[in-house]
């Protein structure tokens, strides 16, 4: 024992039940560690099958499967005792404090034979005996136990059973113990349990020819492979056969099944390979993609000299969400949209036919943009960022399904042809295979045959005379199906519609959203283009107007969408021509009811723009008139007092009651005798102009028809509130059509209730009431509960009323004006005599008598 030297190594492979190949624990000056093969020592197992031998001996597998499964990859101590031919060295190897051979020989898988060379051998002879004893192993009494142990070994394999094989197992994970490494990207292997001895390729990976004039990094990239799956227990996944009869399927190996591929790439001892990856999935093949990017730039191994080329694209990382497609730019780009924000995204490696700002776009290029909203519009989707040039590139699916294949598949785009190191899709091998199953089934752009041409008509631009030709179409239909191009405005959209062949302007009747100035008008228009861009929807056209725009009412998914806005407190309800003429009309008008409750978006100061319900006591000149705020509580505190007064006798000069311009007293009103609280305007000896504050009217009575009152409730101000109708311009009983529109007005108001709307105030009349018609005045919009109309719309729509041309663009006035251009198209009122040319030029109406005048 002291003679000999002993070395420290690893056991890297086991031939047979014994014999050990074992590496040296650290590499030589070469870089690879050296390596020796040792036969046990004064033992002998059964021959396993091999050039000397057609068949397994009884238990020769056995005997190497419990040696293999004790000694693999595990350090041990050995040393030479002697060197024999054809054996080669023999020597004793511990496993730790135990004899290799002893355990060997105690499990009955060896036999002790003479002459020794071993000082162990009284120690193998005891228990190869006690084996004999037990029966174990080789010595084993069992009936047909040693027949039993023979592997029956499949037949070598050739292209027509090499197919079979891989049709039987392709994707399987399957039992195999490798037996050889060829290279680092090779190997030999037993598929379990039929023992069918196979050769491998690692699926994608190619790694440096061993040989003579071998490649860098080759013998490197062997021992890679031999030091983690040579003579270990493995899985292989068969995923092809190559045209030499090669299978070609990925390898796994330890007990977190490690991918064998994966690690020789990403280390730098293997390269991508097209040829055998196109066997892989799409997931497995761009993991492989990535890891030899990552090799490449880290320079690792066969990539130390490796030299980058120029490139104008920049990867992405991390950067993938989840949003909606609200829009689709083209069959290559569309628009996502999540909860901060909108972004522009063109899918990766393929290039599709442009639509073209002016002019027709190329072949195929609205079938593509077709497809892809068809596909994507308003569905969520998953967006994988993958690299960026001039804009944001990624790959979008939905449902699972990648859509740039399925372009690709139906012949509507090309596959961009990249160079090496440029960045790719992560797809771009399935990509590359739908391209050629379109070409070969000349589908699109790869069909011999030529595109369909769309002539498509629009009419945005056209005149109203000129869009009027389809007008009676749409009309004789009803609902009409379209596609949403672009929204313009909360309420104006471009409308494609099929049946037509045309592109129209599109504007909801009845309902108005904010213009660009005022606040929500972006969140209105948002709001659509997310709900209505591009979609599928349904329309109503009601007439056309003066513009060439359609009116009427659109449906997406059977919900009116009039009334979703105004729901949502985005738009306000202005029917034209009475709520009976609007399509859902009174949805929409309990609709902004409730938003205003609610103060929802434009509501949201609704207190400001305040709401009185209001009764029309006296109407005046130039629609100016007097009302009285319903169920005030002050009306109900001055009944009582009045109530308790004594007004049956008439004072006498003696009571000192000596009424003058201004003071606050009682008077007797003609019409119904009842006393009511006025001021007094003016004295002509015994007869008094009085004006009652209480409700706004003016006589002149009579001193004997005057009472004094009590100073509580002189001080009470008057309730009778001065108003004029806000927006609008009411001639005066002096001007044209001042007689009918004052007899108008009081028809309409005079003694009925209305909901006031406050526009502001007008002090040009003085800041406090002398008498009638002074004061400050309210200006208003005066709406009644059994009609949505305001009384302003109506004076000017029967042409009683001309709008204000210092009003401020607004909803408001945009309405106003549509009421005033109905008033002149029909002739109404002031109107009469009004006519417009072609060229739009207004004339004014012709001269007439003052009212009155004979």
């Amino acid at each position: 024992m002291a003679s000999q030297s002993w070395y420290r190594g690893r056991v890297k492979a086991v031939p047979s039940g014994d014999c050990l190949v074992i590496q040296a624990l650290r590499p030589n000056n070469t870089g690879i560690p050296s390596e020796r093969v040792i036969t046990l020592s004064s033992v002998r197992v059964p021959k396993l099958a091999g050039k000397d031998c057609s068949a397994d001996e009884p238990f020769a597998w056995d005997s190497r499967e419990y040696l293999r499964k004790l000694c693999i990859g595990k350090e041990v101590v050995y040393c030479i005792d002697s060197v024999e031919e054809p054996l080669g060295l023999i020597g004793t190897v511990f496993l730790g404090n135990d004899n290799v051979a002893a355990l060997v020989v105690q499990k009955g898988w060896a036999s002790v034979t003479l002459p020794t060379t071993t000082p162990y051998y009284v120690e193998l002879q005891f228990h190869m005996d006690q084996a004999f004893n037990k029966g174990l192993g080789l010595w084993s009494k069992a009936p047909g136990a040693a027949e039993a142990s023979i592997r029956t070994l499949s037949p070598q394999l050739n292209l027509e059973t090499t197919k079979t094989l891989l049709a039987a197992n392709k994707g399987k994970r399957v039992e195999a113990i490798v037996e050889h490494v060829c290279d680092g990207s090779t190997v030999l292997a037993h598929l379990l349990p039929e023992f069918q001895f196979v050769l491998v390729i690692v699926s994608g990976t190619q790694a440096p020819y061993v040989g003579r004039n071998a490649y860098p990094f080759a013998s490197e990239a062997k021992l890679f492979t031999e030091s983690r799956v040579l003579n270990r227990d493995v899985h292989i996944v068969l995923e092809g056969v190559d045209k030499f009869s090669r299978l070609i399927g990925s390898v796994y190996y330890g007990d977190s099944e490690r991918d064998l591929g994966l690690e020789l790439v990403g280390n730098g001892y293997a390269k991508f390979v097209q040829w055998s990856a196109k066997v892989m999935d799409e997931d497995a093949k761009q993991q492989l993609k990535t890891a030899e990017l990552e090799a490449k730039k880290s320079k690792r191994r066969i990539w130390t000299n490796f030299v980058p080329p120029a490139t104008n694209s920049k990867p992405i990382h991390d950067q993938n969400f989840t949003g909606t497609v609200v829009e689709v730019v083209s069959g290559e780009c569309v628009i996502v949209a999540d909860d901060s924000r909108e972004r522009r995204v063109s899918l990766s490696s393929i290039q599709c036919p442009k639509m073209g700002r002016r002019g027709e776009p190329a072949a195929y290029a609205r079938e593509a943009k077709e497809m892809l909203r068809t596909r994507l519009i308003g569905r969520q989707v998953n967006v994988q960022m993958e690299y960026s040039r001039k804009f944001s590139q990624a790959d979008s699916e939905s449902s699972r399904v990648n859509v740039a294949e399925l372009l690709v598949e139906c012949g509507f785009r090309t596959v961009i042809k990249h160079k090496e190191f440029d960045e790719r899709s992560r797809y771009y091998d399935a990509l590359l295979a739908a391209e050629t199953c379109a070409i070969a089934e000349k589908k699109g752009l790869h069909s011999s045959k030529k595109a369909p041409v769309v002539h498509m008509t629009d009419l945005t631009m056209a005149t109203a005379y000129e869009a009027g030709d389809v007008l009676p179409s749409l009309q004789r239909t009803r609902r009409v199906s379209a596609v949403v191009e672009y929204v313009f405005s909360g309420h104006r959209f471009k409308l494609y519609i099929p049946k037509e062949t045309c592109i129209i302007s599109f504007s909801l009747s009845g309902v108005r959203c904010p213009s660009r100035v005022e606040p929500y008008s972006d969140e209105a228009i948002a709001v659509m283009r997310r709900r209505l861009m591009q979609r599928d929807v349904e329309i109503e056209v009601e007439t056309i107007d003066r513009n060439g725009t359609f009116v009427g009412s659109l449906w997406e998914s059977g919900t009116n969408v009039s009334v979703a806005l105004v729901e949502a407190g985005l738009a306000k309800y202005i029917p034209f021509g009475g709520s009976g003429k609007i399509q859902d009309g009174h949805l929409l008008e309990r609709a902004m009811k409730d938003a205003k409750t609610k103060k929802l978006k434009i509501w949201e100061n609704f207190d400001k723009q305040k709401e009185l319900k209001v009764v029309v006591t006296e109407v005046l000149d130039s629609g100016k008139f007097y009302v009285r705020t319903d169920g005030d509580e002050k009306s109900a505190s001055i009944q009582q007092q009045l109530a308790s007064l004594n007004l049956e006798e008439a004072p006498s000069v003696s009571d000192a009651f000596n009424p003058k311009q201004g003071d606050i007293v009682l008077a007797q009103y003609s019409a119904d005798n009842s006393w009511n609280r006025a001021r007094i305007v003016n004295v002509r000896k015994d007869n008094f102009k009085v004006f009652y504050i209480d409700y706004g009217n003016q006589e002149v009575v009579p001193y004997s028809q005057l009472r004094p009152l009590i100073p509580s409730a002189a001080a009470v101000p008057g309730l009778a509130q001065l108003c004029s109708l806000a927006h609008v311009i009411v001639p005066s009983l002096e001007e044209e059509f001042g007689q009918e529109a004052g007899e108008y007005l009081s028809e309409c108001i005079l003694d009925k209730e209305f909901t006031a709307v406050i526009e502001g105030r007008d002090i040009s009349e003085g800041k406090f009431a002398k008498g009638q018609g002074t004061g400050p005045a309210l200006m208003v919009t005066l709406v009644a509960s059994d009609n949505v109309d305001s009384i302003n719309a109506t004076m000017i729509r029967n042409g009683l009323a001309t709008l204000d041309t210092q009003m401020k663009r607004s909803w408001k006035s945009r309405t106003l004006r549509e009421f005033q251009q109905d008033a002149k198209t029909f002739r109404r009122g002031m109107w009469h005599g009004y006519y417009e040319s072609d060229h739009h030029e207004k004339k004014a109406p012709p001269a007439r008598k003052a009212a009155g005048s004979q």
